[in-house]
This record gives structure tokens, C-alpha cells and sequence, in this order.
């Protein structure tokens, strides 16, 4: 069914919907919850989107839709659009509006002991195609991204063609930052990115312009105090999939997506505190999922939550969790994500009560093709943290400088105060308070040791311990 096809049969739909005041609490919980589970990465995606490329006034705007926006630095604990945000590369964003056309992205040749990777992420968080080492390789090339309605064949010149399941996408470009003194090198591979519409890349006359949109002002900070009426604004620019019939004709049951604007303050009492309850349960599950739904080695907990929407299937729970535990993930063949909030004995770490130490034995580093980093973040906000050294993480680029022991081991001191003048190479800061540590390792190998499939494989990352 095509997709304009399905939206015109759901308002006809919302137009016979029952209201949510003419139904039961316990049925709008049960709607309010299932809509928080479908909805929840729909939403995180939405309020990044605004504060990155629509809210220009705002601390987190990068640039306009179809411009890119080169970070030439890495993430501090002053960024805060996105949870668990990743210090290891440099960033580059370019959101996509590729209503009027498809956009085409260029890539420059990048030296081949550099990493990078463009991923193509659209409104359903769903990864729907990569460019760069893993995938595409490190030569220069010309990719076209095109919305769900594009019809047309592959122009000339064009390596491979991207379709994005929504009208807006974003392409998240990492480029592989080796050490301080290396940003100028970076900074001139990401000024070889670049972006244009098709149009221009076929030196032909541009079609109309899209219509402009007045966005409801949003914020990650936002979400949990008007959730339902982010999700009413943000699934407007999110074409339902075959297969979603059923669970769109429940949100417009309670007046999400229908005609007029979802409104809150219109509801009793009653049916707003069914919402908060709804919203309550499916968070919970959430969480149980991002809990339960992995394996726990060492502690360490392991699983494949990135995808596009082959990968999903359908799952909305895996989809949420997915985007709770680290908005914008990679595919686990491009980057698979161990994190902890608990040490090898299961017991919850505490900055505020406890030093903590993680040794990798000799030759038992992270395997993988680009490399590997081990994130700090504080155990609440999953931000990164304010300390002295500024050092929000370790990884391989820094082993040089770092001290091995005597049998070849590299033990890193987790802790919130320094551990001395001679470990201090070693010092990953921790919050006075709790902790969620996460590892990021790049490209893994497949061949063993590998850490793929994800929480099955033959090597596996040490286990946190208590130091004090």
C-alpha cells in the first residue's frame, strides 16, 4: 500500500475515532502505554531534530535542513541534545529535508588508517544505510539520499542510492580523531564533505520549494512533561509503514495524528492521569527490556538493538529500549556497545562510595578493525561529566601514553579523585555519585576473538571491580 494511500485511509479513520474522553481510564491506559513504547524514539528523534536544525536561537542549533555542520572537536559534558553522546569523533550532522528532492552526499578520499562513518539515520531511528570504512570503503564518492514517495532511477556518477523511510533524516558523520594534536587533520577530512540536491549535482533548474512547516518548539528536556503532544507533532512527518494500521487507528483513538492538535488540557482529571500512568507502565517496560533483554557478561551488558526496519520487525519495545539506552546507535557490525551500571559481582557503582578498577589482560584488548574507547557518564542524566582533566573517556588511540603493569595488563582506575601523580594516565574521572560506563568498540572483527554476535562471542570484556 503506498503511503499516501494509508495516511488518507487513517484520517478518514480519525475522523470516526472514538475520543480519548469517551473511552475507559484502563482503556486509555492501555493506548497511552503502547503509544509511549511506539512513539518514544519517534519523539527523542523529533526534539534532537529541532533543537539541531530548526531552533536557531538555541544552544544546540548546528545548521539549517540539507547544510552540514562540522564539529571540530569531540563532545563534553556540555552537550546535552543527545543522551549517552559519544566523545570519540568528531561530528559532523547534516538533517536532511528531502521533501522537494533527494540530497546527494559526497564523501572525500579519507587516508585508509582513518575510520569514518556517515550514518543515515531517519524519523523512526531506523539506520537505513552507511557510508564510509566498513561499508563503502575510504575512496571518494557521490551517494544520493531520497525520500519515501522518490520514484526515478540511479543518475549517472551516483555510487548507490539510500531511501530514507520518512521526509526528514538525518546523516551522522564520525570521523576518527587520533589524539589532540590530529584535529587539524580531521577538520580537513570533514572539509571534503559535502551536500546539494540533486538538482544541482545534475546541474539542472531546482523544483519548487517545499512547503514551510511551523514545528512545535521541542526540547530533550521537554519530552516526559508533554510527551503526547510531541508525539501528535513529531508522527505527522512519520508516513505509517505497512503493517502499522492497527496500532496508528489506536493512537487515534486518543487523538494522536488525527486533524486537529492533540490537547492535553482539554482531558478530566481522570483521563490525564490514565495518560501518566500509561506513559509510567511503558517505561517501565522499557527499562525491563533494556534490563532483561541482552546478555550480562561480566557484567557487562551486550545486545544488538540498531538497525533499519527490517531489523525491528516490528518490535516497538526493542525499538524504545534502543533509543533510551543510546539514541542514534550503530548496527552492531559497525559498532557494538557493552555498558554497565554494575560490576563484576552485580553490585551497583557508586562514585560517591567506592574506587573502581577495570584491567584488560595482555593481549586481551577489544577486537576490532578501527578501535575501542570505554565512556564515562553520569548514572542518572547518561551525560557526560564535568572533572578536572577533562576526560570523559579512554580508548586505544591513547595506549601509548598510558602505564602497563609489569605482566603486560592495562588496569584503568575508575574513581572520582585522582589516583596519584603515576596512575593518573590511567584515570578515567567518575561522578560522585552513580555510574553508567560504556564501551564502544568500532568495526569489530568478525573472525575470533570477536565480541560478535553480540554477547555470544568468544571474547569478552572484563568485569568492573571494587577497589575499595
Amino acid at each position: 500500500m503506498k503511503t499516501k494511500t494509508i495516511v488518507t485511509s487513517l484520517i478518514a479513520l480519525a475522523c470516526t475515532a472514538v475520543h480519548a474522553a469517551d473511552l475507559t481510564p484502563a482503556e486509555t491506559q492501555a493506548i497511552a502505554e503502547e503509544a509511549f513504547i511506539y512513539g518514544l524514539p519517534i519523539v527523542m528523534n523529533y526534539a534532537v531534530m529541532h533543537e539541531y536544525a530548526v531552533d536557531k536561537g538555541g544552544p544546540q542549533f548546528k545548521a539549517p535542513f540539507n547544510q552540514i555542520k562540522n564539529e571540530p572537536r569531540v563532545f563534553t559534558y556540555e552537550d546535552t541534545a543527545i543522551i549517552t553522546p559519544n566523545s570519540d569523533t568528531p561530528y559532523s550532522f547534516n538533517w536532511l529535508d528531502l521533501r522537494a528532492e533527494p540530497m546527494v552526499l559526497s564523501v572525500p578520499a579519507v587516508p585508509k588508517e582513518r575510520y569514518y562513518a556517515v550514518q543515515l539515520i531517519d524519523g523512526n531511528t531506523y539506520n537505513y544505510g552507511y557510508i564510509g570504512s566498513r561499508s563503502t570503503g575510504n575512496e571518494a564518492g557521490d551517494y544520493m539520499v531520497v525520500g519515501p514517495d522518490w520514484k526515478g532511477e540511479k543518475p549517472a556518477g551516483i555510487k548507490k542510492v539510500f531511501t530514507s523511510t520518512t521526509p526528514f533524516s538525518v546523516a551522522g558523520y564520525r570521523t576518527q580523531l587520533f589524539n589532540a594534536a590530529d584535529m587539524p587533520n580531521v577538520v580537513k577530512v570533514q572539509a571534503g564533505y559535502k551536500a546539494q540536491p540533486l538538482s544541482a549535482f545534475l546541474k539542472q533548474s531546482a523544483p519548487a520549494a517545499a512547503p514551510k512547516i511551523d514545528f512545535l518548539p521541542a526540547t530533550t528536556a521537554g519530552i516526559q512533561a508533554n510527551f503526547f503532544q510531541y508525539l501528535d507533532a513529531a508522527i505527522r512527518f512519520v508516513p505509517p509503514a505497512p503493517g502499522e494500521e492497527e496500532t496508528r487507528a489506536k493512537l487515534a483513538k486518543i487523538g494522536i495524528g488525527i486533524d486537529k492538535p492533540f490537547d492535553f488540557k482539554s482531558l478530566s482529571a481522570e483521563q490525564k492521569e490514565a495518560f501518566m500512568l500509561g506513559m509510567k507502565s511503558g517505561d517501565e517496560k522499557v527499562d525491563k527490556f533494556l534490563a532483561s533483554g541482552i546478555k550480562n557478561v561480566n557484567g557487562w551488558n551486550i545486545g544488538s538493538f540498531f538497525g533499519d526496519r527490517d531489523f525491528f520487525k516490528g518490535n516497538w519495545l526493542m525499538r524504545a529500549a534502543a533509543a533510551k539506552g543510546g539514541l542514534y546507535g550503530n548496527d552492531a557490525v559497525e559498532a557494538t556497545y557493552p555498558f554497565t551500571r554494575v560490576d563484576g559481582t552485580g553490585e551497583k557503582l557508586d562514585g560517591s562510595k567506592h574506587n573502581y578498577t577495570l584491567t584488560f589482560p595482555a593481549g586481551q584488548f577489544p577486537p576490532v578493525n578501527a578501535f575501542w574507547s570505554v565512556t564515562m557518564y553520569d548514572g542518572t542524566s547518561q551525560f557526560l561529566i564535568k572533572n578536572p582533566i577533562n576526560r570523559y573517556l579512554i580508548n586505544s588511540p591513547m595506549l601509548p601514553e598510558m602505564k602497563k603493569n609489569a605482566d603486560g595488563s592495562l588496569t584503568l582506575y575508575i574513581q572520582k579523585d585522582s589516583p596519584g601523580a603515576d596512575k593518573e594516565s590511567n584515570w578515567l574521572p567518575a561522578p560522585n555519585d552513580l555510574i553508567y560506563l560504556v564501551m564502544r568498540l568500532y568495526w569489530p572483527k568478525k573472525e575470533a576473538p570477536s565480541i560478535l554476535p553480540p554477547g555470544e562471542g568468544t571474547w569478552k570484556p572484563p568485569g568492573i571491580v571494587k577497589a575499595d
